[in-house]
């Protein structure tokens, strides 16, 4: 993966997002796709999964992000993996790009067997969604807590494109979710550089 400098995407960055239904994986896919191609300038596309990986309630979408036209829509093997739920996790992790980010939903989502130098990022998306009173915006926390640990996109074109992409109504949940998610992202990773965090982990055994 291309790395970013300063908050803009570089090159080519493919990402899946996944985990069961009723978690918002769609709506944060489409929230990450607008942010690069609305408010970057970017190109972005965005493909929802269908077939095996679509049973038993569970969710899947794949974005990729660049600065040319893209070719080929679909995610082989992604740079980013964000898993909201443990089949998907099973699932999804072994496609994980080697040197790639793994970002998890921490208190849903146990680590095993995983490949060689993988970066993991956890948080407890669910528990601060409900610490604003609405579970259903951890998709928002998730959004935000990626844009954080990744800094692949600017922190203000994720939030203009939440704002962008939910009803009015809703706008001031949700901006707070995404503020919640990117703060506890920040955090992490100020303690990381000072190596006092358990929560962040780069995995050196296969």
């Amino acid at each position: 993966m291309q790395r970013v400098t300063g908050g803009h995407l570089e090159k080519l960055a493919e990402i899946r997002i996944a985990g069961f239904g009723g978690q918002g994986v769609i709506l944060a896919a489409a929230v990450i796709g607008k942010a690069a191609a609305i408010f970057e300038g970017g190109y972005a596309t965005m493909t929802q999964a269908f077939g095996p990986e679509a049973r038993g309630g569970s969710s899947s979408a794949q974005v990729i992000l660049s600065t040319e036209p893209i070719l080929y829509p679909y995610v082989t093997q992604p740079d980013i993996l964000v898993v909201m739920s443990q089949e998907a996790y099973t699932r999804f992790a072994p496609q994980l790009k080697p040197g790639g980010i793994l970002i998890t939903e921490q208190e849903l989502v146990n680590i095993d067997h995983l490949a060689t130098g993988i970066r993991v990022y956890g948080v407890p998306a669910t528990r601060l969604a409900e610490e604003l009173g609405r579970k259903m915006v951890l998709n928002v926390v998730m959004v935000g807590f990626f844009g954080a640990v990744t800094g692949l996109l600017e922190r203000q074109s994720l939030r203009q494109a939440v704002a962008d992409s939910v009803p009015p109504a809703f706008q001031d949940l949700n901006l707070r979710a995404f503020e919640k998610g990117h703060q506890y992202g920040s955090e992490l990773l100020v303690k990381l550089e000072t190596g006092d965090s358990e929560e962040v982990m780069s995995l050196e055994s296969a």
